[in-house]
């Protein structure tokens, strides 16, 4: 209990002082990370809007596979990742491992099955004739894509906290494609990693402890946008 206690009071003394290293890291954390989630939701939403509306042979299996992918493990996804940005690897020429923007990729891979999952659900869940009814309107067939996504947007925001809080709070990837060098590609999560290994539990504690207020912080403002343009 008082090495809880010690990580408590550390947080307070590494954000009260505005710790130079703390603020570095922090700040890399939220750059890679809603980096990671805006591409997921450029890359997702419009792959689980295509999926819920279309139909070919193969959509099932289509489905499964990003399903199944909402559940990738970091690990495995870093993996991949550094064999492809490695230097005789198919993207090494692109020279980014162990920079912020390999972080970046990674995490981007382990969100947007995410997104793209939930967005499936999001318009498959609205009304089924609401699709006939805007183009019997006379709306263009993207017109009426548009107008599915603006209906689903509340449940769309719910899809864009799922892919940030999958990307925030993941190690394995960013370790194996980062490297947590000091100054460069250390994030929370891999910091405190390093201090725990290294039995700063107060030290990690901290760091664990303003990782959750900053993942608390950005979750909470997408839950005010949500819930004050829910349908009353």
């Amino acid at each position: 209990m008082e090495l809880i206690l010690d990580g408590f009071l550390q947080a307070l003394r590494l954000v009260a002082s505005l710790d130079a290293e703390v603020m570095t890291v922090t700040l890399l954390s939220l750059k890679v990370s809603c980096s990671a989630t805006l591409a997921s939701l450029l890359f997702g939403i419009p792959t689980g809007t295509l999926l819920a509306l279309a139909h070919f042979p193969g959509r099932r299996l289509v489905v499964s596979l990003i399903n199944t992918g909402m559940g990738l493990p970091p690990v495995v996804v870093g993996l991949f990742v550094t064999i492809f940005l490695w230097r005789n690897g198919p993207l090494g020429f692109l020279e980014i491992l162990y920079t912020p923007s390999a972080m970046v990729l990674a995490q981007t891979v382990i969100a947007t099955p995410i997104v793209a999952g939930i967005t499936i659900a999001s318009i498959q869940n609205l009304p089924a004739n609401l699709q006939l009814q805007v183009l019997a309107l006379g709306a263009t067939r993207t017109q009426m894509v548009r107008i599915l996504v603006r209906e689903a947007r509340l449940p769309l925001l719910a899809a864009v906290m799922a892919g940030f809080g999958g990307v925030i709070s993941e190690v394995g990837a960013s370790i194996m494609v980062g490297g947590n060098i000091k100054g460069q590609t250390r994030v929370l999560t891999t910091a405190t990693v390093m201090e725990s290994g290294k039995g700063n539990f107060d030290v990690a504690i901290a760091l664990s402890l303003i990782l959750l207020l900053l993942s608390f912080g950005v979750n909470f403002l997408l839950t005010v946008i949500q819930q004050r343009e829910r349908p009353r």
